[in-house]
């Protein structure tokens, strides 16, 4: 198959990512907290098993938790790529291609090798008794590629929740757990118990289990699964430091094993400092050792995060954030008080998916406090359309402008901008990859035009 073709047939499976509402479908996100009916690792042992089990060629570091992990993941990738390992990455959603979610060395796989791998899955399939689903084989897809250009550690984050999820084939070497929050559940009754008991999933008796966050009264449900050892964030991993610096976050950290003073982070929220920590944590557990603290400030320097906390471009300022629940929201507005000072206007591009209260969710959001929101629905089967986020708007008082595609919501952002405003775009990966290539190609255009600018030499 052709790349093309390739995509077209992995589309024709089920879609779980797409559809939080197939009853009874594995690996679907259930309404109450922590549910798992008829959920099962079967389809993806069965399917690996065919394919020569790729994914015990190489050691692993398996990353779950609500918010940080897919941070956590690149950090973890980093650092582990800077000791001169041969390091894969594997992490969803993506925001533009499916490429980006199959990294190796840094580079993502490319459409003749995912082609071809697809090709080899397809091949395998008639010999399974299960039919697996879209993600399953994108997984698996990932296994493959690594296995084949013989990488030494794959970071793999989890898709959703832990135990379950396609991913929880392998026994990593280091499992972590960033940390626990009321996404994909009801909150009702004892739903941290039950979401801590899936994510707990990932650990296997040979894990070294890092904890990026205090899990006071579910540490228990830690502590029941066998695990080599377990190192919490505020207990074995401190933070000393954590502070606002020019273009990014100044973080000092102590761990077992040593202690990293001043690391420059060129990330915005105190959240990103806590995913460094918790890194840190993981890669020294992953080799036993301290890392040398030069080594740590090299990989931190330079790194980027599409679509977390990402700013774009200026004259506006645009920022690019998928936070997707509550909690994550929230974040995203501390951080733009914490880090930007309020010169012009801010406007607000957001849009969410089912599953979500579109109350609560502004509400996390501060929405009120920008001065225009724009509402969309973002190009998914699982969006919100943009009128039922407009009511609930309406109902807490503020005011929206109804733009229903992305981009266009994007374009009348800007149209409605000057240079001294803010346009902050959140609400789920899947608007921040509706929107980002338009951002960024806007920017580049507008670089450009100031290059051949003579003012400007």
């Amino acid at each position: 198959m052709d790349i093309t073709t390739a995509l077209d047939w992995l589309d024709s499976h089920t879609n779980l990512e797409g559809n939080a509402n197939l009853a009874g479908e594995r690996g679907t996100p259930m309404p109450t907290a922590g549910a798992t009916d008829d959920l099962s690792l079967a389809p993806m042992q069965e399917l690996l098993a065919l394919l020569g089990d790729p994914h015990q060629a190489y050691r692993t570091v398996h990353i779950t938790g609500t918010n940080g992990k897919g941070s956590t993941a690149h950090y973890v990738a980093r650092l582990l790529a800077m000791t001169e390992l041969s390091v894969g990455l594997y992490t969803s959603p993506n925001l533009e291609r499916f490429n980006e979610r199959i990294v190796w060395d840094g580079q993502w796989i490319d459409d003749e090798d995912l082609a071809r791998i697809l090709t080899l899955i397809r091949e395998v399939l008639p010999m399974m008794t299960l039919r697996p689903s879209r993600f399953e084989l994108l997984t698996a897809a990932a296994f493959v590629h690594f296995a084949e250009v013989g990488a030494e550690v794959a970071v793999i984050e989890v898709g959703l929740l832990g135990r379950f999820d396609a991913t929880n084939v392998i026994d990593a070497d280091v499992a972590v757990i960033t940390n626990i929050g009321k996404d994909h559940t009801d909150g009702l009754g004892n739903w941290q118990e039950k979401i801590a008991s899936e994510k707990a999933g990932i650990i296997k008796p040979a894990s070294h289990v890092i904890l990026g966050s205090a899990f006071g009264d579910v540490r228990s449900i830690i502590d029941a699964e066998p695990s080599i050892a377990v190192w919490e964030l505020g207990t074995e991993i401190e933070i000393v430091a954590n502070e606002l610096g020019v273009g990014g976050r100044v973080v000092s950290v102590t761990t077992p094993f040593g202690s990293y003073d001043e690391i420059f982070l060129p990330m915005f929220g105190e959240h990103q400092g806590t995913n460094l920590a918790t890194a840190l944590g993981a890669v020294e557990a992953f080799f036993g050792r301290s890392l040398d603290r030069d080594l740590v400030e090299s990989a931190f320097a330079e790194i980027e995060l599409p679509g977390r906390f990402e700013v774009v471009s200026r004259e506006p300022t645009v920022i690019l954030d998928g936070g997707h629940n509550p909690d994550g929201l929230a974040t995203v507005k501390q951080t733009l008080d914490e880090a930007f000072a309020r010169v012009g206007s801010w406007v607000l591009v957001v849009g969410f998916l089912d599953g979500k209260d579109p109350g609560e969710m502004l509400d996390a959001l501060d929405a009120a406090d920008f001065d225009a929101v724009i509402v969309c629905t973002p190009t998914w089967s699982r969006a919100i359309p943009a009128e039922v986020v407009a009511k609930a708007a309406a109902d807490m008082g503020i005011d929206t402008e109804i733009v229903a595609d992305p981009v266009e919501a994007f374009r009348r952002a800007r149209a409605v901008s000057s240079d001294e405003d803010l346009i902050l775009v959140a609400g789920s990966m899947y608007i921040v990859g509706n929107i980002r290539t338009i951002a960024r190609s806007v920017a580049e255009a507008l670089d450009a035009e100031e290059d051949e600018d003579p003012v400007f030499g």
